[in-house]
């Protein structure tokens, strides 16, 4: 099974991981990021990550000074997921404001804030943008 579009508690994924006797897979990305950006993996037995980058994705953290969110917290780097590659758009179509501020030097900043964990997946723990949030 898969789950991505928005986050769903450990709690849920654990039972239904017992429920359905199946591997679950969680996912990360955007729209603008053509979707899946990380994924975990099927063996991986922990749930509340969404696992590392996909082979066509590169990831950094932006620090966040305003939200104390840096990428050389200890023990887990945190800040805002950006992200860079063959999916990822270009821009905005039409809209050369939103574009300047979301794609920068390459990089889209997503506006999530994440976490890098021990094994190289990530957690997302937070938005740095205000926008509606799903969870």
């Amino acid at each position: 099974m898969l789950s991505g579009s928005a986050p769903i508690s450990v709690d849920v994924i654990d039972f239904l991981k017992i429920c359905f006797c199946v591997p679950i897979v969680e996912g990360y990305g955007l729209s603008e990021t053509s979707g899946g950006s990380c994924y975990s993996h099927s063996n991986d037995p922990r749930s509340g990550h969404v696992g590392g980058p996909a082979a066509n994705t590169k990831i950094k953290l932006k620090d966040i000074p305003e939200m104390n969110y840096y990428h050389t917290d200890k023990p887990y780097p945190r800040g805002e997921i950006c992200i860079k590659g063959a999916s990822v758009a270009d821009g905005y179509f039409k809209n050369p404001e939103k574009t300047a501020e979301t794609f920068k030097d390459g990089w889209m900043h997503t506006g999530d804030v994440g976490l890098v964990l021990e094994n190289g997946g990530f957690r997302i723990i937070d938005r740095a943008k205000n926008i509606f949030k799903l969870s």
